[in-house]
């Protein structure tokens, strides 16, 4: 079922882009949810525009960060890139242009939260950006994670420095096994999770990090341990 004329032009207006191709939209916001064969899937659903556009996105906020931090190291824009293109940023971008209620779900899906699920907030915006790219190229994709993104890149106050990488880095200087992650709890609805996970390394004692995703509270576990052995300053949070 094709998308109200008025839903469509209010979507673009959030956007800042109008499509010349409807269609290019309609199926940036289709759920697999909303088919009925693996097919129809690939032809009718968002996941193809999703692919593109995770690799538009990725591109272009490299190239952001290249002009924006002449002077950092690869390992510093490692950093702020894996925290600009995470699924929770996605979700995030997603949530600022009000995506969430033009999203066509199957009937069961939409009852479960899906609206306001994290993970297909997240794929929903790679999505689109795809959609921009299929309708007008990179230049107007690239317009679009501009204008939302650049902003985060330039507020972002994460850690230059990644928990996990360093607990491994760390361990691995110790010469002890690589560090294990168990997922201890997951609790809350579908659309806000919380996972709570354990970090084991021998002979060291375990810690639990939480999270609303595995990335983060995993993230979270190593950074206890870190923190409680010394190897991480309250500055480098």
């Amino acid at each position: 079922m094709s998308m109200k004329r008025r839903d469509v032009a209010k979507l673009e207006e959030h956007l800042g882009y109008r499509f010349r191709d409807k269609s290019h939209l309609e199926r940036a916001l289709s759920h697999p949810s909303t088919v009925m064969t693996p097919r129809m899937q690939v032809d009718e659903t968002y996941q193809r525009h999703e692919f593109l556009g995770d690799r538009v996105l990725a591109l272009t906020v490299a190239e952001l960060l290249l002009k924006a931090f002449p002077k950092a190291d690869e390992g510093e824009l490692a950093r702020r890139f894996n925290g600009l293109v995470r699924n929770e940023t996605c979700a995030d971008v997603a949530r600022e242009i009000g995506v969430g209620p033009f999203i066509r779900l199957g009937e069961g899906e939409a009852q479960a939260g899906g609206r306001k699920k994290e993970a297909i907030l997240g794929d929903v915006c790679e999505s689109i950006i795809g959609a921009v790219f299929m309708d007008s190229g990179f230049d107007e994709a690239r317009k679009l994670v501009t204008r939302y993104w650049e902003k985060r890149m330039l507020d972002w106050t994460g850690p230059l420095r990644d928990a996990k990488t360093t607990l491994q880095e760390w361990v691995q200087g110790n010469k002890l096994p690589p560090p294990v992650y168990r997922l201890v709890e997951r609790t809350g609805p579908d659309h806000e999770p919380q996972f709570t996970l354990r970090v084991e390394v021998p002979t060291l004692e375990p810690a639990l990090g939480t999270g609303p995703s595995k990335r983060i509270a995993e993230q979270d576990a190593a950074l206890a341990v870190l923190k409680r052995e010394g190897q991480w300053s309250e500055d480098q949070d």
